[in-house]
């Protein structure tokens, strides 16, 4: 065999097993590839980039969302859905102090006073009438049971309790039938505020009756910044200051079973053939930190966030009033700051002299 013949047949052995190794290699990425009817016309190819280099050219260009705003396109940024954060009751709270040494609170107008010595611990704003909203509800019970009505007697939701003032949801449609006294229950625990509507509207007299019974009972436990309008709090007529709402708690703890339907966590009712729940609208009740005996939540836009509880601390019953809080729990982290203030204090509970202190 010739020497040429010979050195060729050598060259296209060497190409044949060059192409062979190829096809094991990476994929190559062909790039400015565009097609036309009659033909596909390739620019360039080149191997596939490596994962290291890959990171070097993105960190190089920035970001996916920065290259197609570079290019003029509206980027869209996806995020993961936010962790919902426990509410305060099952949080630390951090107390903070003002310069005289009390604690600081969000609430607009406050007070707090010890129901056996009278002694007023905290106070803002305590003379201020302001809409006290489902507070109302306290009120509400202390007719209902003044009127001597059957408990066991069944009330029927109907159109005329429907809210049409706030437009607030309820789970007690029209037709539904209770007792009095699961109706009172969760008004005070739920505050549902078609359970108070009916409370009212089945009054001797009517909803007009019933709401000049409020104001004269009021009036007789010399809440002189107190009015109501309504039975359920909707209305933002419904006036009172902390001090005011104080006497009422105070009022509300000798009724048995405010105490106890206004501190009950839940409870499951049968509506039309159906067991529902319904749970206390304060958070605390469950907590392991607090002893309450008489609780109630208010809120509307006009109103803020309110709280009303007697809780007893080292065996003193403690009338905590909140009215006006902004944010959802922060009437929360402010009771949790008047307690955590109290327990760091308990001369102030206890009522110890000046001089006996330290």
């Amino acid at each position: 065999m010739k020497p040429s013949i010979l050195f060729a047949a050598v060259l296209a052995l060497a190409f044949s097993l060059t192409v062979g190794d190829a096809a094991f290699a990476a994929p190559a990425k062909c790039v400015g590839v565009t097609k036309t009817r009659a033909k596909a016309k390739t620019k360039a190819c080149k191997p596939a980039p490596t994962a290291l280099a890959r990171k070097k050219a993105k960190a190089k260009s920035g970001s996916a969302t920065a290259r197609l705003a570079a290019r003029g396109k509206r980027a869209f940024a996806w995020k993961l859905p936010r962790k919902k954060s426990a509410p305060p009751e099952e949080e630390r709270v951090e107390l903070l102090l003002d310069g005289l040494g009390k604690p600081i609170l969000s609430a607009g107008a406050f007070y707090v006073v010890n129901q056996n010595t009278g002694d007023v611990l905290l106070e803002k704003n305590a003379r201020a009438a302001l809409p006290i909203a489902s507070i109302t509800k306290l009120m509400t019970a202390m007719v209902v049971l003044e009127s001597g009505a059957d408990l066991n007697e069944t009330l029927v939701i109907d159109e005329g309790d429907i809210d049409y003032l706030k437009r607030t949801h309820s789970r007690l449609g029209v037709g539904t039938r209770l007792s009095r006294e699961e109706m009172l229950q969760l008004a005070l625990m739920s505050s549902e505020n078609r359970a108070a509507s009916a409370l009212a509207r089945h009054y001797p007299g009517g909803r007009a009756a019933f709401v000049e019974a409020m104001n004269i009972k009021a009036r007789l436990g010399g809440m002189g910044d107190t009015r109501f309008y309504d039975s359920t709090g909707l209305d933002p007529r419904n006036i009172s200051s902390p001090r005011d709402l104080a006497r009422m708690v105070m009022a509300a703890a000798r009724y048995p079973l405010i105490r106890e339907f206004s501190t009950t966590i839940e409870r499951h009712v049968s509506i039309k053939g159906k067991l529902m729940r319904f749970g206390n609208t304060n958070g605390l009740i469950k907590s392991s930190d607090w002893s309450i005996s008489v609780s109630k939540t208010g809120y509307i836009s006009e109103a803020g966030r309110c709280l009303v509880m007697q809780a007893w601390m080292r065996g003193q019953p403690m009338v905590i009033v909140l009215m006006d809080s902004n944010g959802r729990y922060m009437r929360t982290v402010d009771a949790q700051r008047v307690r955590l203030w109290l327990e760091e204090h308990p001369e102030r509970v206890v009522g110890i002299p000046e001089q006996q202190q330290g």
